[in-house]
């Protein structure tokens, strides 16, 4: 049976390319990074419905009733090398951070005014001990205090689906109460290597090589971080094991995925490696810079859990009452203004 969903931070179409695997209809889409729209519009038929840039602008007399809420809200002010940034640039992190963790509220407004039968929302891991858990215990009260979904999570690492070590935390909502539960879901087996998505070294331009200087750059960094007693420092992968993560600094810092060569310095990974370290495959569509590629797949969900996630949570989804609203105690709910308010000193 179908089903229809919004892809709010919609970034290259991690969900949607997720959720359109089990029979998933997107019916609004919203990203406000003009090279990830054009990956995008590259690879999924958007001519039923508008795309949107601006999330904040969003009115919600726009957006169509959904079956499910998806929801890749930006991470980048709540995960640790984010954080170590905002910092070093005194800049404000988590809710404080215009524009990057206070977008959430945006999709709280949009669960408020449409109240789909779910959401599916996904983060960096770092948001669960984020500002001593304060962070997330905000989260969970809009999810659940103000908005009455039944909520849980999980922290899935790709792994499990992809030769890479990437774990992220996955947050779903039902509007009814079920039997589902998160972490009794059995994950496929980790058996995925790194050498079933290298690309042939006859294929591979020098390019990808590091020169001599910045591989000796590399080695003293390491052994001066080493001295001092901390990991910091470049990673070799081991073909017979799994990638590290793939950030999207990756086209600017490789020094954490770097692949060991016979008679040559050690190299990053192609595009088309990350591509299919990230689930997407040879045949996904982009058209734009090394840069750009790298960018938008360090950003990206993998599609592969998301289908895993939503193939567990559909039956309760297809098979909830339509007619069945929220319990009485909703009915007397705060304002959401009011509990911005009332919270903002302890979490925000």
């Amino acid at each position: 049976m179908s089903f229809t969903f919004i892809d709010l931070f919609a970034g290259i179409g991690g969900f949607r390319k997720g959720l359109e695997s089990i029979g998933g209809r997107c019916v609004l889409t919203c990203e406000r990074d003009k090279f990830a729209r054009q990956t995008y519009k590259a690879n999924f038929d958007c001519s039923n419905h508008t795309i949107y840039e601006d999330i904040t602008k969003l009115h919600t007399k726009d957006i169509p009733f959904h079956d499910i809420l998806c929801a890749g809200f930006p991470c980048q002010s709540f995960s640790i090398a984010g954080i170590g940034t905002y910092r070093h640039r005194n800049l404000p992190t988590g809710f404080d951070a215009k524009g990057k963790g206070n977008l959430f509220f945006d999709v709280v407004r949009i669960l408020d005014a449409k109240r789909p039968k779910a959401f599916i929302l996904e983060n960096v891991k770092n948001l669960l001990s984020h500002n001593n858990g304060q962070t997330f215990a905000t989260i969970r009260i809009f999810l659940e205090q103000y908005l009455g979904y039944k909520v849980q999570y999980r922290v899935i690492n790709a792994k499990n689906f992809v030769p890479q070590n990437r774990e992220r935390v996955f947050i779903v909502g039902f509007k009814k109460q079920n039997d589902f539960n998160i972490n009794d879901l059995v994950l496929p087996q980790a058996d995925k290597m790194l050498m079933d998505i290298l690309e042939k070294d006859i294929d591979i331009d020098d390019s990808y090589t590091i020169s001599d200087y910045t591989w000796q750059k590399y080695q003293k960094h390491k052994i001066k971080h080493q001295q001092k007693g901390n990991g910091f420092g470049y990673r070799i992968g081991d073909k017979m094991q799994v990638s590290h993560t793939i950030t999207a600094s990756y086209y600017n810092d490789k020094t954490k995925a770097l692949l060991l060569q016979e008679n040559k310095n050690p190299r990053y990974l192609t595009t088309t490696e990350c591509k299919r370290i990230m689930g997407f495959g040879d045949d996904f569509i982009m058209n734009c810079s090394k840069t750009q590629i790298y960018k938008q797949l360090g950003n990206a969900v993998v599609p592969h859990i998301v289908k895993f996630l939503g193939s567990t949570m559909l039956p309760y989804i297809l098979n909830e009452d339509i007619q069945c609203y929220f319990s009485k105690f909703l009915c007397k709910r705060q304002s959401f203004d009011d509990i911005l308010i009332e919270k903002q000193k302890p979490y925000l």
